[in-house]
């Protein structure tokens, strides 16, 4: 007889890796010992992610060269960090955790926890304990937290800086770690965004190529990233919520409606073809990126490894309630969104073009758009918030000569016609409370959301719907840096004119919140992270900033803007 476990397996979906909760210990605590690195059996430590009211999931890797076909996966959760009340145990086939999933364990406790609670969890193999994780569960849904406190980072290019932003995370009194994306970068060597100053974070790919053509690189980029102590550190204290932006796959990457297929205008599968690249080669690039991504998060998601469409393979967009304080909406702006409006050349520093209206162009897909619309008008959580990849508001560059200049057509100024009807349908329900959180720019924004950009005023009314706070790098390239290479040499000499301090920085922070008065907060020469907390009265943001060039957990950190909004008010308030 068929059990359900084979016959999804004929199915082609790659499944949670199942475990068997044990009554007892199989292995007495003298057969286990603390005193072995645990680096040694496990190398890329461990994780947790996807928290449910009653559950996690845990995430950990077997070093390939420990792995044994005889020897069983221990897992233990307990409500101390010396495992002295313990919870659960369970075991886990060493056929569950194999090269086919490359060594990588996600286990769903969904079912097995209480809500609202905090716990500790290791792995045992082979004798060897993991280091101790701390995990947390949703609330319940029918409570209301006195506060949340997310951690919200984004865009860690490991060639481009040390990861010490983590390691403050890591101490940070958050409850959540929400990544909104770039969590690896498929390119190791375009000058565009890696300098490469950094001679101890190159990285070669197995293939050889400057960026990810296969799920072997792929995978190697996320062993390299999770390799490292500092983010390592982050991972272990908090539970984490991803989603994933374009470098996870690469550049400014769309769907290609027209050849059914992965459009990546920068990646060596199409650079230099005018045909836009092999489209089952395109195509096979995407699911190879997806099962990656599942395989090295730890994520509710189920992989259909036999999907022959990226569609088909994976969904990533799904919700996360906190009690009736926040329901958090985490989408996908990559997999479904259409092409450039304006061409696939055509993506920065431009006048833009009919393609922004065209209403039949999409981010976010039309079933995808109508789960989120259908969730953000009918939640009856106080605080509506919205992972978002790419900034969402208006930014336009002012020119001496009047012109103005669309910065960034990748990002939602691309897609102008489904933002204002995002917008729209979102204030004409009388949603309030409505917040977007954002990555992908590397600089901090707190901006004001509005239905019709060409009002300039702020003042409360039907055209303002809520606010977007934006998160600055972990190390990528500042903002500021990747809109001066693509600047003519006069207007580079111009900005950096204007002020001996910093110069190309404050004219330029100046022009674009002159040009864009929506914008109430702008810093585009930072790295770090930010700390977004909903209370039932206000929502606070806080932003850090770390120092990228120290490879330690003791480098500078300060803070550098607070933002309050109040509850049923779209009213900055600045703190600091």
């Amino acid at each position: 007889m068929t059990n359900r476990r084979e016959f999804l397996q004929a199915a082609g979906l790659s499944l949670l890796t199942p475990f068997v909760v044990l009554a007892q210990r199989t292995r007495t605590h003298s057969d286990a010992t603390d005193s072995t690195d645990p680096a040694t059996v496990f190398g890329l430590s461990i994780a947790s992610g996807d928290p449910s009211p009653v559950g996690v999931v845990l995430w950990t890797r077997i070093n390939p060269e420990q792995w044994s076909v005889d020897e069983h996966l221990l897992f233990e959760v307990s409500r101390d960090p010396n495992f002295r009340q313990p919870v659960m145990m369970g075991e886990v086939e060493p056929t569950e955790f194999a090269a086919d999933r490359d060594y990588t364990v996600h286990l769903d406790l969904d079912g097995h926890l209480a809500p609202g609670e905090t716990y500790y969890y290791r792995f045992e193999y082979r004798g060897v304990y993991s280091r101790g994780g701390r995990c947390r569960t949703l609330p319940d849904p029918s409570s209301t937290p006195h506060r949340l406190r997310l951690g919200v980072v984004t865009c860690q290019d490991y060639t481009n800086g040390y990861y010490a932003a983590f390691s403050h995370l890591a101490m940070e009194d958050v409850d959540f770690l929400l990544h909104l994306g770039d969590f690896i970068y498929e390119s190791v060597g375009d000058p565009a965004f890696q300098p490469l100053p950094y001679a101890d974070r190159q990285i070669e790919l197995p293939s050889g190529q400057p960026a990810a053509i296969d799920l072997n690189d792929y995978r190697h980029l996320y062993r390299t990233y999770r390799s490292d102590p500092l983010f390592q550190s982050a991972l272990e204290a908090h539970t984490l919520i991803c989603l994933w932006d374009d470098h996870e796959t690469a550049n400014d990457c769309y769907w290609d409606y027209d050849r059914d297929t992965l459009g990546a205008p920068d990646h060596p599968l199409t650079k230099g073809d005018a045909n836009g690249g092999n489209p089952q080669l395109l195509k096979q690039l995407k699911l190879d990126s997806q099962r990656a991504w599942t395989e090295y998060v730890p994520a509710r998601v189920v992989f259909n490894s036999q999907a022959t469409h990226p569609f088909n393979a994976l969904q990533i967009y799904r919700p996360f309630q906190f009690g009736s304080l926040v329901e958090l909406f985490v989408t996908d702006e990559r997999t479904y969104r259409s092409a450039p409006p304006c061409g696939p050349d055509n993506r920065t520093l431009n006048r833009g073009c009919e393609g922004q209206i065209d209403p039949d162009r999409s981010m976010l897909g039309i079933t995808q758009r109508d789960w989120f619309l259908n969730g953000v008008t009918t939640s009856q959580a106080i605080w509506k918030v919205w992972a978002n990849e790419v900034f969402l508001g208006q930014v336009k560059l002012g020119r001496r000569d009047g012109k103005k200049l669309y910065i960034n057509l990748d990002a939602w100024d691309g897609f102008e016609a489904e933002r204002q009807l995002l917008l729209q349908t979102i204030g004409a329900a009388g949603v309030e409370n409505f917040v977007a959180l954002t990555g992908d720019f590397h600089c901090y924004i707190a901006s004001y959301l509005k239905v019709d950009y060409s009002k300039r005023s702020n003042r409360p009314g039907k055209n303002l719907v809520g606010v977007e706070f934006m998160t600055p790098a972990v190390t990528s390239s500042t903002f500021i840096d990747y809109i001066l290479s693509f600047l003519p040499t006069p207007d580079v000499e111009a900005l950096q004119a204007d002020d001996a301090a910093n110069p190309s920085r404050f004219y330029f922070e100046n022009v674009v919140k002159a040009t864009n008065p929506h914008i109430h907060f702008f810093d585009s020469q930072e790295w770090g992270y930010s700390i977004v907390e909903f209370t039932p009265r206000d929502v606070t943001y806080s932003a850090y900033s770390v120092d990228k060039s120290v490879n330690s957990f003791t480098a500078d950190k300060r803070l550098i803007r607070q933002l309050r909004v109040p509850v049923n008010r779209i009213q900055f308030q600045d703190i600091v």
